[in-house]
Parts: C-alpha cells; sequence; structure tokens
C-alpha cells in the first residue's frame, strides 16, 4: 500500500460486507443494482446521512453482502445536495468495494469519475453499461487494454439485457471474497484537494488507442424521432397528446378492472368476514365492516388501476421522453422562475410527490430549489387519482370521463405555473440549466413490471397505516355519540362547523369531513367516503351520482387537487428545506390558493346556471 494514498484502511470496520453502486445520471446504474439484488431492495435510513438510500442485502459465500445505490452525481467535488449525500456516505461509512457504472457511449465524458475513485484508493470495478447502445452507434472499446491503463478490472456490459452480466457478477464476487479490509475516507473534500483535479491530458492519455468513437454519427432512430417530438411548433401539442392518450388508457382499461377487484372484495366480504363476525355484538360488526373494511376494501379497488398508471409512467421514463419534456417546458418555465427539470419533477410527482421532493437535490439554486418543491405539491399524484376516478365515474357521463381526468391533470400544471409566476419574485434562480438528452430506449417488459410493481408496493407499504388509521378515526366521528346518524355525530358537527368557509365553493359537511381526512393521507379521502356514508363502493357510488352534481363534485376534485398536502410530502418538504416557517408558509398557501381557484370555478358555473 502506497503512504500517500489518500485513505483510511481498517479490518473489520464493517459488522458485513458493503458494496456502493457510483455512477453519472442515466447511466442504467438502477437497472444494474436491481438485476444484482433480484428488486428486493429496499429504502434504509442512515445515521448521519440527510436522505434515505436505496439497499438490499444479498448472501454471496455465504456471507451477507450489503449493496447501496448512491444518488446519480457527475463529480465527486460538486455542490448539488446528491452529491454531497455521496461525499457525507464515504466519509461516514465503510465500503469494501465501489461498483463505477459508466455509460459505454459517453465514457469519454465520464472517465473523470472512475479517475476519482482510483486515486482515492477505493477497490474498485469498471462496468461499462449500455454496450449495446455501443456498438449501435460504433463506439469501439479494446477493455482488456482499458482495464490495464487504469489498473481496475473493467467490463463491457449491458445491464438491460443481461448480457455478460455473469462476468461481471464473478468478479464481484471474487474482490468480495479477496478484499478483507474495508475502506472509508477521512475528509473527501481535503483529499480530493491533495489529489488534485483530473487534467484532460491524462484521459487523453487513457483512452488514446483504448476508445474509438465514431467521427460522424450516422442519424440514429433518436435523431429521427427528435426532429419530431421536439419540433420547436409540434412538440408541445404531441407532448400533451401524448399524455391525453395515458388518461385515455388509464380510464378504459383501469375502471373496467376495478370492477373485477370490487367483485372480489364483495365475495370475501358476504362468504368469509360477515360469516366471521356473525357470533360478534352489532357495533362490532359495525366497527370492521363499515369501519375498516369498506374503506380498505374501495381503496384496494383501485390497485389495478394503480399498477396500469404507474406501468405507463415506467414506460414514459425508462424510454428517455419525460427528459425530453424538460427540454420542451424549459423556455416557458425558465420565465417563471423555474426551468426544464422542475416540469420533469413534476411529472415525477404524478406517482407520488415524496420523491419527486426529494429529486430536487439536483438543483444548486435554493430559491430555484424550494419554489420548485412548492409547486411538486400540486401534481396529480397516484392517491388523488382514486380520488378524482371514483367522483367522476360517480357524476360525469361514462365517455367523458377521461376528458374530465386529462382536464385535472393540465390544471395542475396551470396551478403550478400560476403559483411559480406569483411566488418568483420570493424564489430567484441564477442557475443555468444544463440537460444532456439519453437516447431513446425501448424498456423490456420485465423492467417496466418490475418498476410498476415496486412503485405499487412503495405506495401500499407508506399508505396502509395512514387508511386503517383514518378510517378507524372516521368511524368513531360518524358513530358517536352513541344513538346519533348524520350531522348530529361528531363528524358532521364538525362538518356543519366548516359549512360557512366550505359552501361558497360547493362542498358539503360530508365531503368535508373527508378532506380534513386527507391530510393525512389523500388515500384516506377515498376510504374515508365509505365509512362516512356507511356503504359500499357501489351503492356509494349510486348515492354520489344522484346528491352531488358535478359542478359541486369538480369543485371538489379542484380543492383536492390543490389544498394542503398529506403529512408524509409535508414531512419530506421539512426534510428538504431544513424550514419550518418555509414547510407552515406552503401548507397556508396551498389551502389559500385551493380555496380560490375552487371559489370562481363554483361560482362561475352557478352564476352561469350549471349544475
Amino acid at each position: 500500500m502506497n503512504c500517500h494514498q489518500p485513505k483510511t484502511v481498517g479490518k473489520n470496520i464493517n459488522p458485513h460486507k458493503r458494496v456502493a453502486l457510483l455512477g453519472m445520471p442515466n447511466t442504467g446504474k438502477s437497472t444494474f443494482f436491481n438485476r444484482l439484488t433480484g428488486g428486493n431492495a429496499f429504502v434504509g435510513n442512515w445515521a448521519g446521512i440527510t436522505v434515505d438510500l436505496l439497499q438490499a442485502r444479498v448472501k454471496i459465500e455465504d456471507e451477507m453482502t450489503e449493496f447501496v445505490d448512491l444518488p446519480g452525481i457527475y463529480d465527486l467535488n460538486g455542490f448539488s445536495e446528491d452529491e454531497k449525500v455521496v461525499q457525507n456516505f464515504l466519509e461516514k461509512f465503510a465500503v469494501d468495494l465501489v461498483i463505477i457504472v459508466v455509460n459505454a457511449t459517453q465514457i469519454d465524458r465520464q472517465i473523470r469519475l472512475v479517475l476519482q475513485i482510483k486515486a482515492l484508493g477505493f477497490p474498485a470495478i469498471l462496468v461499462l453499461n449500455m454496450a449495446d447502445e455501443a456498438k449501435h452507434y460504433g463506439v469501439k472499446i479494446e477493455v482488456d487494454e482499458l482495464s490495464q491503463r487504469l489498473e481496475i478490472p473493467t467490463f463491457l456490459m449491458s445491464a438491460k439485457y443481461g448480457q455478460n452480466y455473469q462476468r461481471v457478477y464473478e468478479q464481484i464476487v471474487k474482490k468480495i471474497k479477496e478484499n478483507n479490509y474495508s475502506f472509508q475516507i477521512n475528509n473527501l473534500t481535503d483529499q480530493l484537494l491533495k489529489i488534485g483535479a483530473v487534467l484532460p491530458e491524462k484521459i487523453d492519455h487513457i483512452l488514446a488507442g483504448t476508445v474509438i468513437m465514431p467521427s460522424n454519427f450516422l442519424k440514429t432512430f433518436t435523431f429521427k424521432v427528435d426532429s419530431i417530438l421536439l419540433h420547436p411548433i409540434f412538440g408541445l401539442p404531441l407532448f400533451f397528446l401524448g399524455m391525453f392518450l395515458v388518461f385515455q388508457i388509464v380510464w378504459n382499461i383501469g375502471l373496467p378492472s376495478m370492477d373485477l377487484m370490487e367483485n372480489f372484495t364483495n365475495f370475501l366480504q358476504t362468504y368469509l368476514l360477515e360469516p366471521l363476525l356473525k357470533p360478534f355484538p352489532l357495533l362490532i360488526q359495525d366497527f370492521i365492516i363499515n369501519g375498516i373494511w369498506n374503506g380498505l376494501a374501495t381503496v384496494a379497488s383501485f390497485i389495478p388501476l394503480i399498477v396500469l398508471f404507474f406501468i405507463v409512467m415506467a414506460i414514459l421514463e425508462d424510454s428517455g421522453y419525460l427528459s425530453r419534456s424538460a427540454y420542451l417546458m424549459d423556455a416557458l418555465m425558465s420565465k417563471l422562475g423555474l426551468d426544464g427539470r422542475s416540469f420533469v419533477l413534476q411529472m415525477m410527482g404524478f406517482g407520488c410527490n415524496v420523491p419527486a421532493l426529494m429529486g430536487t437535490r439536483i438543483m444548486r439554486s435554493q430559491g430555484l430549489r424550494l419554489l420548485t418543491m412548492l409547486v411538486i405539491t400540486f401534481s396529480l399524484c397516484s392517491a388523488r387519482l382514486q380520488v378524482f376516478i371514483f367522483l367522476i365515474a360517480a357524476t360525469f357521463p361514462n365517455q367523458k370521463g377521461a376528458t374530465v381526468l386529462f382536464s385535472l391533470y393540465i390544471l395542475s400544471f396551470v396551478a403550478a405555473l400560476v403559483a411559480a409566476f406569483l411566488l418568483k419574485g420570493q424564489f430567484k434562480n441564477k442557475e443555468p440549466f444544463v440537460l444532456e438528452l439519453p437516447p431513446y430506449r425501448f424498456p423490456t417488459l420485465k423492467q417496466v413490471i418490475n418498476r410498476g410493481w415496486g412503485e405499487v408496493l412503495h405506495f401500499l407499504q407508506r399508505a396502509s397505516g395512514f387508511i386503517i388509521l383514518g378510517c378507524i378515526a372516521v368511524w368513531f366521528l360518524t358513530n358517536l355519540p352513541l344513538g346519533t346518524t348524520g350531522l348530529d355525530t361528531f363528524g358532521g358537527q364538525l362538518g356543519n362547523f366548516l359549512s360557512p368557509l366550505m359552501q361558497p365553493i360547493g362542498i358539503d359537511p360530508y365531503l368535508t369531513l373527508s378532506l380534513l381526512f386527507g391530510f393525512i393521507a389523500k388515500e384516506v379521502v377515498v376510504g374515508a367516503l365509505p365509512v362516512i356514508y356507511g356503504m359500499d363502493a357501489t351503492n356509494l357510488s349510486n348515492y354520489i351520482g344522484s346528491t352531488v352534481t358535478w359542478v359541486q363534485a369538480y369543485s371538489f376534485c379542484l380543492f383536492c387537487l390543490l389544498y394542503t398536502p398529506c403529512l408524509t410530502t409535508l414531512a419530506t418538504m421539512f426534510n428538504e428545506s431544513k424550514s419550518w416557517k418555509y414547510t407552515s408558509f406552503s401548507v397556508i398557501f396551498s389551502f389559500v390558493f385551493a380555496w380560490l381557484v375552487s371559489f370562481i370555478f363554483f361560482q362561475t358555473a352557478s352564476f352561469f346556471g350549471f349544475s
């Protein structure tokens, strides 16, 4: 070992082996991580690290090995939040191996990160991913020669298709077995200063003769498609047309699938739950069936639809099209104090606002980051999607459902733009917008299904506890004092108390009560409605359809779209901003904004005689 190497070496620092995956964004690092771990990853909370990281434990040679997927970064010297996370991790946690994942088609631009890791002395393996794309583009790499020059085991691989994966896995096993020491860096910034910058001459020397890039890329499929989809006139209309088709798919395929799940839950209630509860008092039966089961069953009926939604969004994201939406929207967003990344993160918020908020770490400008976090909360997340589909199906003709749902999607963007316009003076941004467009890729069926199902599992794990607690609380509010019903219950009295505030926007006391519990989690709104009305999903849909007008339903949807985000989102917002003042402001602003939008819509519709 050379004494000048800037590293701390100690034996048995870890109770088990630890492998860190490192690389730039869009290198397929997470795809490789999922292949390595078999999709058994979970979100881990690391002491001293302000964010959660994806990790998995895999048994290798009868020894448990921990794999950690670090955020994608461009440089160990960077200043973005994601780069700070990686810096803190390497300082606080010892690792036995670093796997550096590089896009083989861009090795000339990404080799700097590899050389930094090498200079710091970490045991490493270099994976040149996307070998299939490199071959397609005519990139030629002399892997053995490159490995000798870098003094790092180097492999060409396609994580997407598994090409050469076995060789990489065998090398990982070999390195883990051979290495009895864990490596940890003290004062990473100081160590990087000592080793100095990676000079272009050194990069040229390493790549000369080992990597041959074609002098002129042929006009590839990506360029041909981009000439249409990124057209200055037709690009945006085509994008929104595509998103409209997404909601058509979700509505026309997802809605019938809900009936199948609803029939299944009704079968379980009739032939399993009710016979089991028959010996118990009526109050207990009512509590379990109307207080818990109906709420959970209503939410469960949306699982097929949510799976479909996540699969479609996974296709759009993995194909590379979502990053192009950032390019299309940047000119407009920049006038509002945002940039194209803000738009993409709002799109990510369609799944869940929480990871979208965490995604703002890539922004160096604090003003841009805070403003982006504020508008992300207006994204039509999957929890709100359940609420909207339920109400739209009950109050609008079925053939108009997809159009109504798409209009709410458009309004979520409009609301974000208006909010950004109103607040851009408070959150100033001077950071330039730099975007690298990946080539179009066709994700494999396995990738899409794993991604979609993984998102759904995360959604259910996060929401299930809130839904049960919310349904129980709603049942008590709507059944106490004993012997009372309707507006005489505590819940009814609370709804009546808030009636002067909610009546001008067309929301009655029953729907008001569900919105109160939506503050816990938006999924609870759907779970609370059957409990509040004391009906199963089918009867409730028919009842709401006969008692709530489409104007009231749309006003309710607008308010639900824009008002105070759920507790998990607020907690994430506080963790990311480190400011109670900012978090409190976001709560008040979103509530007032939601009320004003709903008020303008409802009063205008009423003035013109719509009902």
